[in-house]
C-alpha cells in the first residue's frame, strides 16, 4: 500500500514551505495558552472572579488536552487530516466568540475545557504531520523539540501582540487578533493540504468514551483540589474533601477499567517498566522546577515595575536560549548518540545554578542586564533537559504499548503544573508568614532602627507639606510597604534556594544511582555464591 500524501503537489517537495506551514498551524493552535495567561488580570475584573478561578480555568484547558489525547490518535486514523483540522479551527473560532461575550465564570470554565479539547485535537494533528516529514529514527527527537519549542514560543510571540494591544485598546481586541490568526491558519490548511490523503481509515468502534468521561471528571477534580485547597484550608472545607474523594475514586476506577477492557485509552503494562517510571519522575521534577521562571516575571512586573513589553522581551531572551539549546541537544542526540545521563546531569546542574544565581542577586532594584544572564541560563537548562527526558521516557517502552508513553508523559505535565501552582503558592505563603513574623519582632518603639526609619519617613512627608498626624500615618504606611517588599524578596530567595537544593540532589542521584545499583548487584552475587568459591 502506498504511503499517504498529505500535502498538495505545489508544496509537497518544498521542505521549508511545509515546515513554515506546519509551524504556523501548531503555533496558532497553542496560542490559547499565551493569550489567556497574559489577559488574566483583565478576565478577573471582567468576570468578577478570584485569581484562583482564573488559574483553575487555565488548568481546565490542560485537562481538556490530556483527556482527548488518547482518543485523538484514533480520530486521526479515521478522519481526513484537512477536513479534521478545518472543523477544529472553525469550532475554535466559535468558542472564542463565546468567551468574549461570556459573563458567567461557570460557563467560562466549560468553555475553557472545550477549548482544551480543540487545542489537543489541532496540536496533535500538526505533530503527526511533522512526524510524517521526518525519518523514523529522527522523528522522536526532532518532533519533540519542535513541539516543545513551539509551546514555549507561543506565549512570548502572542504576548508581543497582547502587550501592544492592551495598552492602546480594550483587552477583548486580543481575542479578535487570535481569531484572525485562526482564520489565517484555516486558509493555510485549504491551500497546502490535500482533501484526500490516501490513508486507510481505521474504524472508530470500541472507543472508551466512558473512560474519557471518567478521566475528565478525575483531572478536573484534581485541579480543583490543588488550586482551591489552600484557599479553603484543605480538608476543613467539605468542597475539598469531596473533590479529593472524586479524584482518588476516579483514578482507581479509571486504571481498573483500563486494565480490563479490550481497547484501553492507555496500556497499563507501561507502568511495569522501571525506566519509564523514572522518566516520569524526572519529567515531573523538570516541569515543576521550570515554572520558577514565573517568579522572575512576577518579580520584574510587580516589584521592579517593568512594563508588560519589557517582561515579554526578557521572555524572548529565555525562549532564544531554549531554542539554541534544543537544537544543540537534539543534534548531539542524533549525530553522536551522547548518553542521556550527561544531558540530565548538565541540565539539572544548570537549572540549579540559575536558581542559586537568582537567590543571590534578587534585590529591590535590578536592571534588564542583571536578569538577562540567569534567565538565559534557565532557558539553556530547559533545552538540554526536555528532549533527553522525553526520549528516555518514551523509548523505555516496547512498541506494543503504542502511544501510551506520549499520553502518560502529558499526564505528568498536567500533574506537575497543578502541583507547581499549589506548591509555589504554599511555599510563598509559608515563607512570607515566617519572614513577616521575624520582622515584626523588631518593629517596636524600643528598636532604634525602626524609630529612625519612621522619623525619616515623617520628615520626608512633613517637608512635602503634610501635617504631623498625616505624616505619621503615611510613615507607618510606608514602613508597612517596605516590610511587605522585604518579606516578598526574602520569600523569593528562600523558594529559589529550596529549588536549587532539590535540583542539585536530583543531579547527584543521577550520577550515583548507576554506581549504587552495580554495587548492590555485586554484593547480591557474592551472597549467593557458594562459600567454597570465595
Amino acid at each position: 500500500m502506498s504511503k499517504p500524501v498529505y500535502f498538495r503537489n505545489w508544496i509537497n517537495d518544498w521542505q521549508w514551505g511545509v515546515r513554515i506551514a506546519l509551524f504556523l498551524i501548531l503555533l496558532v493552535s497553542l496560542m490559547q495558552f499565551g493569550m489567556f495567561s497574559l489577559t488574566q488580570n483583565y478576565m478577573i475584573a471582567y468576570l468578577g472572579a478570584q485569581p484562583e478561578d482564573i488559574s483553575f480555568a487555565l488548568l481546565l484547558t490542560y485537562a481538556g488536552i490530556i483527556s482527548i489525547l488518547p482518543v485523538q490518535f484514533r480520530f486521526l486514523k479515521y478522519f481526513e487530516t484537512r477536513n479534521y483540522l478545518i472543523t477544529n479551527i472553525i469550532v475554535a473560532v466559535f468558542l472564542n466568540c463565546l468567551c468574549v461575550n461570556c459573563h458567567d465564570i461557570n460557563v467560562f470554565f466549560i468553555l475553557r475545557f472545550l477549548q482544551g479539547i480543540l487545542v489537543g485535537n489541532t496540536a496533535a494533528c500538526a505533530l503527526i504531520l511533522i512526524f510524517t516529514r521526518l525519518e523514523s529514527e529522527r522523528a522522536q527527537a526532532i518532533g519533540s523539540a519542535v513541539f516543545y519549542g513551539t509551546i514555549l514560543a507561543n506565549t512570548v510571540l502572542i504576548g508581543l501582540v497582547a502587550a501592544a494591544v492592551v495598552v492602546s485598546a480594550d483587552w477583548k481586541v486580543t481575542y479578535y487578533y487570535l481569531m484572525g490568526f485562526q482564520i489565517l491558519t484555516l486558509i493555510i490548511c485549504l491551500l497546502v493540504l490535500r482533501g484526500t490523503s490516501g490513508h486507510k481509515a481505521y474504524p472508530l468502534h470500541q472507543i472508551d468514551w466512558a473512560g474519557f468521561i471518567l478521566f475528565s471528571c478525575t483531572v478536573a477534580a484534581f485541579a480543583y483540589t490543588m488550586i482551591y485547597g489552600s484557599k479553603y484550608y484543605w480538608f476543613a472545607d467539605p468542597r475539598i474533601f469531596w473533590s479529593t474523594s472524586i479524584t482518588v475514586c476516579g483514578a482507581v476506577l479509571f486504571f481498573y477499567r483500563q486494565s480490563i477492557i479490550k481497547r484501553p485509552l492507555i496500556n497499563i503494562k507501561a507502568f511495569k517498566y522501571p525506566n519509564f517510571l523514572i522518566g516520569l519522575c524526572l519529567l515531573a521534577i523538570y516541569y515543576g522546577s521550570k515554572d520558577s521562571i514565573n517568579l522572575v516575571y512576577n518579580y520584574a512586573g510587580g516589584i521592579l515595575k517593568w512594563s508588560t513589553l519589557q517582561v515579554i522581551c526578557l521572555g524572548l531572551c529565555n525562549v532564544g536560549a531554549i531554542v539554541i539549546s534544543l537544537i544543540v541537544s537534539t543534534q548531539l542526540t542524533l549525530a553522536k548518540r551522547h548518553s542521556t545521563k550527561g544531558f540530565l546531569v548538565a541540565g539539572f546542574l544548570l537549572m540549579a545554578g540559575y536558581n542559586l544565581w537568582m537567590c543571590f542577586i534578587i534585590t529591590p532594584d535590578l536592571s534588564f542586564t542583571d536578569l538577562l544572564f540567569p534567565v538565559m541560563l534557565q532557558g539553556a537548562a530547559s533545552g538540554f533537559l526536555f528532549v533527553p527526558i522525553i526520549i528516555f521516557t518514551v523509548s523505555s517502552l516496547p512498541a506494543e504499548t503504542g502511544t501510551t508513553g506520549l499520553v502518560v508523559a502529558a499526564y505528568a505535565r498536567f500533574t506537575a503544573s497543578s502541583n507547581s501552582v499549589a506548591g509555589y503558592y504554599n511555599l510563598q505563603l509559608y515563607f512570607n508568614q515566617h519572614f513577616k513574623e521575624g520582622f515584626l519582632g523588631y518593629l517596636t518603639a524600643d528598636n532604634v532602627i525602626t524609630a529612625d526609619r519612621l522619623k525619616g519617613y515623617q520628615g520626608i512627608y512633613a517637608a512635602k507639606g503634610f501635617t504631623a498626624d498625616q505624616a505619621a500615618a503615611l510613615a507607618n504606611a510606608a514602613l508597612g510597604q517596605s516590610l511587605a517588599l522585604q518579606t516578598q524578596l526574602l520569600t523569593n530567595r528562600a523558594v529559589f534556594l529550596s529549588i536549587a537544593l532539590l535540583l542539585f540532589g536530583v543531579a547527584m542521584l543521577i550520577l550515583m544511582i548507576p554506581a549504587i545499583n552495580k554495587t548492590f548487584l555485586h554484593w547480591n552475587r557474592r551472597m549467593v555464591v557458594p562459600s567454597g568459591n570465595l
